[in-house]
């Protein structure tokens, strides 16, 4: 079946900004909504101390490993259903949504659940690891591990809802996902005790959880983030124009086009974050909590500069994904271009912003039990740091957008190996050599190997994507093999259309299938 042409897409087509705007404002709020929840996290951790915000942080970022893994796999779902749509058969595309379903299921039991298991061993060995530090983190990761299926899951319809050109759908859930999540951090963080340092009153009756409440928290809103768009997914509307309800096998084509794109971005997504892992938890967490306090700060506020620059790669990986598949290889150049611009832009502000305001932002974030020595000491620390950060932003964000646009192109294999490489040679390495010959940089001397990583890494993705090597890929032709069914799982999904969950989200599908047309 092949998808009609509105008359809108036909103008987007013309209107260049217009169009990657449309597409790129709920990308970036939806692939932000995670991020934004993690700050949320610290941020109220940090009312509770030091020690907390650094075994939240400690936590998370060991807990995304493996998931970074998933996540890689999961991207270029986006990839096929864009290119897909593009060629007039969108159909196609929720197969690969079942198979991220059904591949999120198969990575939380067998590698995430024990994974969770062998963390306290981990965190054990690391520098400056105290028992009160190690269980905190074990446990932040640990809970967030378990709930992990509803973020796998979420991640494979975002990209789905991505690639069919529909972002708003997910865009929906995430400010939903978002709202929850801080609702519920503040109710298990601080319990019926409130928090005394922004004058709110507890909930009485509710035991004050700190760390472990803030992972809970997180979960219950990615379950939102996740359900919502499924429901969607699910409803009449698209099972009458897409069948994805009928699409719920296992397909082993679809399952062997993702494993073959999407390995290279799961290694490259790996490999950095235990680079970045062992960057913050080893490099700069042997010179101490303070040390590692403020750099926990600083990177929380990089996640949130270039997390809507992931949003515009996500963005441009559809967009370059759809003009391939329709044939239009220079118009994806163009989209592409247009996408960096508008990132360059955004990060530019930001290293305005962490230069001018970098006191008072590390400041916001220290609370709780910390004494005023140790206020003064992270402050200073955290400022020098920021702008550190701040020299890296602008170049950060050719790399991310132009990644996003050879992923959108298939061209996977590139981009990982150079994160790979570039990663292990610049922040483990070039860290450790700067930590060793100039010791008293402390923190700032890994932080100098990273940016340095950062600007390697921007400039040779614009090089890649540029001298166009991804021109001679061609995805559809490798995947037009028969799509073979393989069942798994317990039966088919519930097909009444009367269930409330499913009236609403569809309400939620209509309005957006009206926007595109």
């Amino acid at each position: 079946m092949a998808a009609p042409t509105s008359s809108k897409n036909l103008t987007l087509e013309h209107q260049p900004l217009k169009e990657v705007l449309s597409i790129a404002w709920p990308t970036v709020i939806t692939m932000t909504s995670y991020t934004v929840m993690q700050f949320v996290d610290k941020l109220m951790i940090g009312q509770v101390g030091p020690l907390d915000l650094a075994a939240a942080s400690n936590g998370g970022i060991w807990a995304f490993v493996p998931l970074a893994a998933a996540f890689g796999f999961l991207t270029v779902i986006n990839t096929f259903v864009s290119q897909n749509v593009g060629a007039q058969r969108p159909e196609r595309g929720p197969a690969y949504a079942w198979c991220g379903l059904w591949i999120s299921i198969l990575i939380w039991l067998v590698f995430l659940i024990p994974y969770a298991l062998i963390l306290p061993y981990i965190f054990s060995a690391m520098p400056e690891a105290t028992p009160e530090l190690v269980e905190k983190e074990t446990g932040y990761a640990q809970i967030e591990l378990l709930g992990a299926v509803v973020l796998l899951g979420s991640r494979s319809m975002n990209n789905f809802f991505f690639g069919l050109q529909r972002p708003r759908v997910v865009t929906f859930s995430a400010i939903i996902g978002n709202i929850i999540n801080a609702v519920a951090n503040y109710i298990l963080i601080f319990g019926e005790e409130g928090c005394a340092s922004i004058g709110i009153p507890g909930i009485p009756g509710i035991p004050a959880m700190g760390v472990y409440g803030a992972a809970i928290g997180t979960v219950i809103g990615t379950f939102f983030e996740f359900i919502i768009p499924f429901a969607i997914f699910l409803g009449p509307k698209l099972n009458n124009s897409l069948k994805t309800r009928s699409a719920w096998r296992f397909h082993r084509e679809s399952a062997k086009g993702l494993f073959t794109i999407g390995w290279p971005p799961a290694v490259q997504f790996v490999s950095e974050i235990i680079c970045w892992a062992i960057f913050m938890t080893v490099l700069v967490g042997s010179y101490g909590e303070a040390q590692m306090t403020a750099s926990w700060i600083v990177l929380t506020y990089m996640h949130l500069s270039f997390m809507p620059a992931v949003g515009l790669s996500v963005a441009t990986n559809s967009l370059v994904g759809k003009y391939i598949g329709a044939g239009k290889p220079d118009v994806a150049v163009k989209r592409a271009r247009l996408s960096l611009i508008v990132a360059m832009s955004y990060m530019t502000l930001c290293t305005i912003i962490f230069i001018v305001f970098r006191n008072p932002l590390v400041q916001l974030f220290i609370g709780g039990d910390a004494t005023v020595e140790e206020i003064d000491v992270i402050i200073v620390i955290g400022s020098q740091l920021m702008i550190c950060a701040a020299f890296f932003q602008t170049v950060d964000s050719i790399g991310i957008v132009y990644t996003g646009a050879l992923r959108g192109a298939g061209d996977t294999k590139w981009p990982s190996m150079i994160t790979v490489i570039f990663s292990w040679t610049l922040i483990v390495g070039l860290g450790w050599v700067i930590s060793n010959i100039w010791p008293e940089l402390q923190a700032l001397g890994p932080w100098i190997g990273a940016a340095i990583y950062v600007i390697a890494f921007g400039i040779m993705m614009g090089i890649r994507f540029e001298l166009g090597a991804w021109r001679k890929l061609d995805l559809l032709k490798v995947t037009a093999a028969a799509q073979k069914p393989s069942i798994i799982g317990p039966g088919p999904p519930a097909s009444e259309a009367d269930a409330t969950i499913r009236d609403i989200a569809d309400a939620i599908g209509d309005a957006e299938m009206k926007a595109n047309e």
